[in-house]
């Protein structure tokens, strides 16, 4: 029997490369002589470049640029084992993880730094680009990764605006056309798994804004300021950003980038599992074991587990998910292609007990599993 392993990161615990280890480990103690096959899987959010780089034999470089406040941090992006590929995570550059919780302040901080990697992609020949959004520190609409593409943002007396989602209620007018030219030769996909839209009540402000640092009057003029931009947008453009679902993400990241760079927002785990080959894989196969560390409802919305039972649905694969907690009602992904939840806790524990010991509830829950697999009756 073939059985594919395509879990998700358990966040805070385990990368996506280790949960599958760990899972295969406890299937060998079962079926020593089967067929597993290891794959990866994200959402765009974190874990996507590790997924990829691992499911694809690609590699990872690491590039000293500007972090959200302006202090030079390491920055890491992987480019897939084709060669032309790079799959970028924002947070890797302008990550709320880079600043202490005292000093976030999205007015000021910027994705400078994530401009700054597609850079030095393009300088290594690469021409396509897979952008992971989630995770950052910021709400500026994408204006620092477009300035370090070469993107002039200017105000009224034709100076640089400030960086930062402040610096947008200066913005006057916006000048593409010192952008790096390789940019229009290249495929750009931003993967995401929100629709959130650029403005309003489900807006980038007002749902992201309070977990990156903003008071309620940062919101509101945050807010403000995103809408400023996307009128400057229309006027240089013709583009409405904010009717595209999904500019919100990550601060807005999506809107500039769709606006400038031509950018396709696309559902983060179908772009990824396409990327790795996933379908392909999962034809011949007997089982897939997938998971991440909850499982519920949002569970629907876009997440690497409901993309995998979706494409393993579709051969006939049935799918057992381990996931660290289970919560509410989780019927709904049942008619989703899972056939089975199962929690790894097989104790009453702590949720800082569980993460500690994760992998090893993988490999006891997976050898589980397997045995009832194994039952003869």
């Amino acid at each position: 029997m073939k059985i594919v392993i395509a879990p998700d990161s358990f966040k805070g615990s385990l990368t996506a490369g280790q949960a599958a280890a760990y899972i295969e480990k406890g299937i060998r103690r079962v079926f020593p002589s089967c067929t597993v096959d290891r794959i990866p899987v994200a959402d765009g959010g974190e874990g996507t470049v590790d997924a990829m780089v691992s499911a694809t034999g690609g590699k990872m470089v690491r590039k000293r640029v500007l972090g959200p406040l302006g202090d030079e941090v390491e920055g890491i992006f992987g480019i897939l084992g084709d060669g032309r590929t790079a799959v970028i995570e924002t947070a890797s550059a302008s990550g709320l993880m880079l600043i202490p919780p005292g000093r976030r302040n999205p007015m000021t901080a910027s994705t400078f730094g994530t401009g700054q990697l597609i850079m030095d992609a393009l300088d290594r020949g690469c021409r396509k680009f897979i952008i992971g959004l989630g995770g950052s520190a910021t709400v500026d609409g994408g204006a620092g990764l477009l300035s370090a593409l070469g993107v002039e943002f200017t105000d009224r007396s034709g100076r640089r605006i400030p960086a930062g989602g402040g610096g947008l209620e200066l913005l006057s007018s916006i000048d593409p056309s010192g952008m790096d030219e390789r940019i229009r030769d290249s495929e750009v996909l931003i993967a995401c798994d929100v629709d959130n839209p650029l403005c309003g009540d489900r807006g980038a402000a007002r749902v992201f804004g309070p977990q990156k640092g903003a008071t309620q009057q940062m919101v509101k003029l945050l807010d403000k300021n995103l809408r400023n931009l996307a009128d400057v947008i229309m006027e240089t453009t013709g583009r409405d950003v904010c009717s595209i679902p999904g500019a919100g993400a990550a601060g807005g990241i999506g809107a500039g980038m769709a606006a400038f760079m031509n950018a396709s927002l696309v559902t983060g785990v179908d772009i990824i599992l396409e990327a790795v080959g996933f379908e392909e894989r999962v034809k011949d196969a007997g089982l897939v074991i997938t998971g991440e560390g909850s499982m519920d409802y949002q569970t629907l919305h876009g997440k690497a587990p409901i993309g995998v039972a979706r494409t393993a649905k579709r051969y006939r694969v049935p799918v057992v998910a381990m996931a660290g907690g289970v919560k509410g009602d989780i019927s709904p992904l049942y008619e989703e292609g899972i056939s089975a939840v199962v929690s790894i806790c097989s104790r009453p524990m702590s949720l800082q007990q569980a993460m500690s010991e994760a992998g090893d509830l993988l490999t006891d829950t997976a050898e589980r599993v397997m045995r009832l697999i194994d039952i003869k009756i």
